[in-house]
């Protein structure tokens, strides 16, 4: 029984290490979050002024010109969102409007990467408070907490 219990706690351990080793957190190149269900990867990035930055990297988060690709994010308060669309600047994609007001907020991020693609869905809470471990805003932090 206790060679059992051992075996299960070291097999336990073992697969949470490899869980939390392939789903280490990488800021992108602009400090923003890496979203990496779609490819090429998107950086979301909020500017000073409290725009939404997407930048579309490779796997070495060398940035790439936007393609093909659209996106819309709906961020805010759930009964009365913001929603902004996006055009290209330079090699980025900017949004047309500005994030609202406050902070720590549902967001949620669609983009097609061709439009006859299936749409690519991201949902988090947008954080823009500092971490004070690793300096990126909460909603890039690349911590374990």
């Amino acid at each position: 029984m206790k060679t059992t219990l051992f075996a299960f706690l070291v097999l336990l351990l073992g697969t949470a290490s490899l869980v939390s080793a392939h789903e280490k957190k990488i800021a992108g190149p602009n400090g923003g979050r890496l979203l990496t269900v779609i490819e090429p990867h998107a950086e979301f990035f909020v500017t000073s002024d409290r725009k939404v930055q997407i930048t579309f990297v490779d796997d070495q988060l060398a940035p790439t010109p936007p393609a093909q690709q659209s996106v819309i994010v709906t961020a805010g308060d759930r009964s009365k969102p913001t929603t902004l669309n996006f055009t290209r600047h330079g090699d980025v994609l900017l949004s047309d409007g500005q994030l609202p007001d406050g902070n720590n907020f549902p967001t949620v991020v669609q983009i097609k990467v061709t439009p006859d693609a299936k749409t690519t869905v991201t949902r988090f809470n947008l954080n823009t408070i500092t971490c004070s471990e690793c300096s990126y805003s909460e909603y890039a932090c690349i911590c374990d907490h």
